[in-house]
């Protein structure tokens, strides 16, 4: 794979809808990392299990939302989806196992919650999920024509049809 890939607009016209959906999430999500670190940054990392909770939280938080931002803007997504598929899956490893388990598993440990199990887990683990496919989705896709990347690229793909 050359370099180039990963500034690549691809062709996928509507890839702009999961641009936005991705945005929609990570922008806030991050701040909210920094903004309300006790609850959903560095305090919530320490409960789950998560080492180095005062490093990690902060560091996802300001990822989540250069990401965001990178999928709201359509610049060089394909890159800003790779550590958002590493959050994500940490995220379902870290808080979404010990719920299928109904126990803490490994480091990570178990939230109080009504019921546990597969169904739980598939319930607490549609919005993760959701994340996910769509990120995998922005690796494999690119940005799409409606993005700064296809912008960027525009002249050079009408250089190489000529």
């Amino acid at each position: 794979m050359n370099q180039s890939w990963w500034f690549s607009p691809g062709e996928t016209t509507w890839a702009i809808s999961v641009r936005l959906s991705l945005a929609g999430v990570f922008i806030p999500e991050g701040l909210q990392k920094l903004t309300h670190a006790d609850i959903l940054g560095a305090g919530r990392f320490a409960k789950i299990g998560i080492p180095w909770p005062e490093l990690f939280g902060p560091f996802v938080g300001v990822i989540e939302m250069l990401a965001g931002i990178m999928f709201l803007i359509g610049y060089a997504s394909r890159a800003a989806a790779v550590p958002i598929i590493v959050i994500m899956i940490v995220a379902i490893i870290s808080t979404k196992i010990p719920i299928l388990l109904g126990r803490s598993w490994w480091i990570f440990s178990l939230r109080d919650l009504n019921r546990y199990g597969f169904l739980s887990f598939t319930h607490e683990t549609r919005t993760d999920w959701a994340m996910l496919m769509s990120a995998i989705f922005m690796l494999l896709s690119g940005s799409g024509r409606w993005s700064l990347d296809a912008r960027a690229w525009r002249p050079k793909f009408s250089q190489q049809n000529a």
